[in-house]
């Protein structure tokens, strides 16, 4: 954890307590991180939760997508010294599996519509509030601008950071109203500048609620630090923030580099030392999904780095390429991107501005990203 001075005074947020930690409350920042081994892993997860908690993670998170996952997290909870939270992605249910053995849940709201589409997110959030009430748990409202609900997302059209927040702020009240209030808030993006104004538009409306900053799917070093740096040093020079996660795409014996990433940002936050970042805008922008135990297939971390070493006569060219690791966040979040790589267990789904191209082998598929995106370099050019 990292003291920040008075840049500006920190928001006046509430205290949530998960497991040993405090979030908010001017407590000092708090710099978490998540496992990239699959859940079912015991020892892998153990190993590596341990070895963030080492580097200084006061909240380490897990994946939980399957009953034997949440098997797996009560063998993982009793071995690891670390501060768990459970990310429930679409199985809002498996909560109940978990809750006991953890400190915190995170749901994503845009994913509560995929199962039992006759029960209301009201119903679902307050199902995961219910349960987190009952074990002492914490929860994570956490948005993310590639994944907002439909509904709230066809209500905003272009405005993709509007639909974010105001999902974030809908998800409030529904904690609020069922007198819930242990939670804290995250709104990602991969453009930090998106997670700029994502940020203090919802810290405007409810600065009493503890922000987790993050840049989603930041990709690759060093511009996945850069991407970070930009976000945090804007936010936490305001006085938001509360909590960061770093989210890198590295082999998983280098996670433990997200920390101290982090801890780096928050102490030259801390000494006034800002560092002069690039523009990201007008280049070539490759965005990847940090390595976590969602990832199918581990050729994944590879096949981004492939994808940036390729792709760089290309850097003078205003094209965004997204390198997803996993069925979550690849289908919905390549949707922007010029060019959408997600990866499956044998197979990469290869998009064009949101259009499916087609699925090929890890062996063909650099082929043909080059070919489209040779295309798109002629077509700007034209």
């Amino acid at each position: 954890m990292s003291d920040t001075p008075d840049l500006a005074p920190r928001n006046p947020t509430r205290a949530v307590p998960v497991g040993p930690v405090v979030i908010g409350g001017g407590h000092p920042i708090v710099v978490q991180s998540m496992c990239a081994t699959h859940t079912q892993d015991v020892d892998a997860s153990v190993e590596q939760a341990d070895a963030l908690h080492a580097a200084g993670a006061g909240v380490v998170r897990l994946a939980v997508d399957s009953k034997k996952d949440a098997d797996a997290v009560i063998e993982i909870g009793k071995r690891s010294a670390a501060t768990l939270c459970i990310d429930l992605q679409e199985s809002y249910r498996l909560a109940l599996d978990v809750a006991p053995y953890v400190a915190k849940l995170r749901y994503n709201p845009g994913h509560l519509y995929h199962h039992e589409k006759s029960k209301s997110s009201r119903d679902k959030a307050r199902f995961i509030a219910d349960t987190a009430g009952a074990h002492d748990c914490a929860v994570r409202i956490g948005v993310n601008c590639g994944s907002v609900d439909p509904a709230i997302a066809d209500k905003f059209g272009d405005d993709h950071v509007g639909a974010m927040v105001a999902s974030a702020v809908e998800h409030c009240d529904y904690l609020d109203e069922h007198g819930f209030t242990r939670y804290v808030v995250s709104l990602k993006d991969s453009d930090p500048h998106k997670v700029i104004e994502g940020n203090a538009r919802f810290a405007g409306q409810r600065p009493e609620v503890p922000l987790h900053l993050g840049v989603t799917e930041a990709g690759l070093l060093p511009d996945g630090a850069i991407k970070t740096r930009i976000a945090f040093e804007q936010l936490v020079a305001r006085g938001i923030g509360d909590t960061i996660r770093v989210s890198l795409t590295l082999p998983n014996p280098r996670k433990p580099e997200e920390v101290r990433i982090g801890h780096e940002i928050l102490d030259d936050i801390a000494a006034g030392r800002f560092r002069s970042v690039p523009d990201l805008g007008d280049r070539l922008n490759i965005i990847s999904c940090p390595s976590c135990s969602r990832v199918e297939n581990e050729a994944f971390v590879e096949l981004a780095e492939d994808v940036r070493e390729l792709s760089r006569y290309a850097e003078e060219h205003a094209v965004t390429i997204a390198v997803m690791g996993c069925r979550v966040n690849g289908p919905g979040e390549t949707d922007d991107a010029g060019l959408g790589l997600w990866c499956g267990p044998t197979h990469v789904n290869l998009k064009r501005h949101g259009e499916v191209v087609g699925a090929f082998g890890y062996d063909e598929i650099l082929g043909r990203v080059k070919a489209e995106l040779d295309a798109l370099i002629g077509v700007a050019s034209g």
